[in-house]
């Protein structure tokens, strides 16, 4: 057997960053900038208004209060077309363009109407009250964000303020799922003796979407040597990494270790960890295959382990692994000795004291898929007899 450690660092040498392509910014979301993002202009790009008020004359505000002759409206999205001189005042809405001649803002709130085409300035301006100055939040030339960013909602905006419309980045990566084994059946109809409905396929899907990457369906292959080639072959010449489920044991029918000897550079492993002891991992071509068991919790495991890290590392993620963290554990988490590290599915809750607390989500087989479901991180119990209650245990936090 080998390390969890071990594992990843093979994976890891053999998954490089994906080329950085442009994408439009509405494709952008989650992405990692593959270069220093810098402003094209000021932002603001002119003085405007940060209030609905009336744009004045900070030196005729002195002594408020006093009346002023409203001159004009200066509305957003449009030039005032008129002047503040000495006595006068501009109606002015926020982001309003700043009327030449004024130098200050008094906030609608601070006036009072004085009768037709006049106001009352209840309180002394001084200059800059109320103005956003070009180039206040952005200058032209401005490093934006550093290379490496993590793309989220915000950095977007910021990148529309300054008219951008394409960002480089690392591409999401497509990623081609593929279930195989004779007796996997989708949808919904009687089960035959023997069969059982495909649930890896679906949860594999999800965490890539999830994980923001674009998942492809390879479908559900048989235990046929042509078919799953036929497959998996579909899948490099149109993703940037497979993954398959089951297939990748020591049983006589497990046809996905036999096609991927023939086509791929593939090893097979006995890793030290419960569950998902069994994995391939390896490529076709220069296309990382990651061979997962098909147990549904060892599946999904050995995607949070192995096939999510190694994933955000060819996306451009500086970060590739869960946070992991101290708990407390509320009742008694058990194991055997066996020289593995057991992963125990586990609800991870935030308590009084400050410090978070855990409880099993429920059975712990590797077919017990409601349980992983349930929970929210994971407990690593390192090769002994487990924990009592109240003693502390590292976690990977799974949300």
């Amino acid at each position: 057997m080998i390390s969890v450690e071990q594992a990843r660092q093979v994976i890891l040498a053999a998954c490089p960053t994906l080329r950085p392509r442009w994408l439009p910014l509405g494709a952008a979301l989650g992405c990692v900038t593959a270069g220093p993002v810098v402003a094209g202009h000021d932002v603001p790009s002119f003085a405007n208004s940060a209030m609905d008020g009336f744009a004045v004359r900070a030196a005729d505000t002195a002594g408020a209060p006093v009346t002023l002759r409203v001159v004009g409206t200066a509305a957003a999205g449009a030039p005032p077309g008129v002047e503040v001189g000495p006595g006068e005042a501009v109606r002015i809405m926020t982001g309003g363009v700043l009327p030449a001649g004024a130098d200050a803002v008094v906030m609608v709130e601070r006036t009072s109407a004085a009768g037709n085409d006049e106001v009352t300035i209840e309180v002394a301006a001084g200059p800059g009250d109320h103005i956003r100055r070009p180039g206040e939040d952005l200058q032209a030339g401005q490093v934006l964000f550093e290379p490496g960013t993590e793309l989220g909602p915000g950095h977007l905006g910021v990148l529309a303020s300054v008219g951008a419309e394409t960002v480089e980045v690392i591409p999401p990566a497509r990623v081609g799922v593929l279930s195989t084994g004779d007796e996997l059946v989708a949808g919904v109809g009687a089960l035959r003796p023997g069969q059982i409905r495909d649930s890896n396929r679906p949860m594999l899907l999800a965490l890539v979407a999830q994980a923001g990457w674009l998942p492809v369906d390879l479908g559900t292959a048989p235990d046929d040597e042509s078919a799953i080639t036929a497959a998996i072959e579909r899948g490099v010449a149109d993703c940037d990494a497979i993954i398959t489920s089951g297939g990748v044991s020591v049983g006589d029918f497990d046809f996905v270790k036999t096609v991927l000897d023939r086509i791929g550079d593939m090893h097979w492993w006995q890793v030290a960890v419960r569950p998902a002891k069994p994995l391939a991992f390896g490529t076709v071509g220069c296309t990382p295959v990651f061979g997962l068991p098909g147990n549904p919790v060892s599946s999904m495991v050995s995607f949070e382990l192995f096939a999510r890290p190694a994933l955000r590392q060819m996306t451009g993620h500086g970060t590739l692994f869960r946070p992991e963290v101290p708990a407390v554990a509320d009742e008694p988490l058990r194991r055997h000795p066996d020289g593995k590290l057991h992963l125990v599915r586990v609800v991870a809750t935030p308590d009084a004291d400050g410090r978070l607390h855990i409880r099993s989500s429920g059975g712990q087989g590797s077919h017990l898929l409601r349980a992983m479901a349930l929970a929210n991180a994971l407990a690593l119990l390192p090769d002994g007899d487990g924990v009592d209650a109240g003693g502390t245990v590292k976690v990977v936090l799974l949300t």
